[in-house]
């Protein structure tokens, strides 16, 4: 008598624990095989090779991490990967538009607010979406909505600076 061996195919690491992503990062779209546990982070630092967001405490609590998706900043430390999926993220080398630097990354040069440099992309990804949402009408508005990203070198009159030229220029129609 012959006997029908059925096969059950046993679900690799892959099959269980990987998704694919499909998103758009500053303006290409991006196709991500990822493990769920991967971080927005991680993604946009290891696969799609973007590392101008920095990791800095893993926590949420710097803010060195901030990206634009969807136009809202959050904390691609905090976000997974997998939660993208159909949607537009932004990191700082999206912000400029070609080889022009951003207004406020001009600014940032012009009032020395560049500090050491590490939790720059997040500084600027901050302010330019605060900028956005109109919330820079004062000094006390922009530290308050700042205030997610850590500054550790005394720097921060010249971020407020700059953010609060870009917003007198957008105001006047620049």
């Amino acid at each position: 008598m012959k006997t029908t061996r059925t096969t059950t195919r046993t679900p690799s690491v892959q099959d269980e624990y990987f998704v694919d992503v499909l998103t758009v990062v500053n303006g290409s779209p991006h196709q991500w095989r990822v493990d769920t546990r991967t971080t927005l982070l991680e993604a946009l630092r290891d696969t799609a090779g973007l590392t101008g967001t920095k990791r800095g405490c893993d926590q949420g609590a710097c803010g060195a991490c901030t990206v634009h998706v969807d136009g809202v900043r959050v904390l691609a430390c905090l976000m997974l990967a997998a939660q993208v999926d159909g949607c537009s993220v932004t990191t700082v080398e999206g912000l400029s538009d070609g080889p022009d630097l951003h207004p406020l990354q001009e600014a940032f040069l012009r009032h020395d607010a560049f500090q050491c440099g590490f939790c720059t992309p997040g500084q600027l990804m901050s302010a330019a979406c605060l900028l956005r949402e109109g919330r820079a009408g004062s000094d006390a508005d922009i530290r308050e909505f700042m205030a997610g990203n850590l500054c550790r070198c005394g720097a921060y009159d010249n971020i407020v600076a700059a953010v609060r030229e870009v917003a007198a220029q957008s105001e006047g129609g620049a």
